[in-house]
């Protein structure tokens, strides 16, 4: 069984990779939600969102109207 003194080791260089792995991600996080929102906010997508929703409502309603 290894020694206290090891598990200790172990444990200090989880956590500053844990550490580095994170600052790291955190970078590539806001690169990503960054180009997520511009895409998201695109008016080309905006208008199939609205063109979606409405033919959503659409089928729902014939569907509504099927069940009753």
């Amino acid at each position: 069984m290894p020694k206290p003194i090891v598990w200790l080791l172990v444990a200090v260089v989880g956590a500053v990779a844990y550490v580095a792995g994170t600052k790291a991600g955190q970078s590539r996080y806001r690169e990503i939600s960054s180009v997520a929102k511009q895409v998201w906010d695109d008016p080309s997508l905006s208008k199939a969102r609205k063109n979606a929703r409405k033919a959503i409502e659409k089928a729902a309603k014939k569907a509504s109207k099927k069940l009753s």
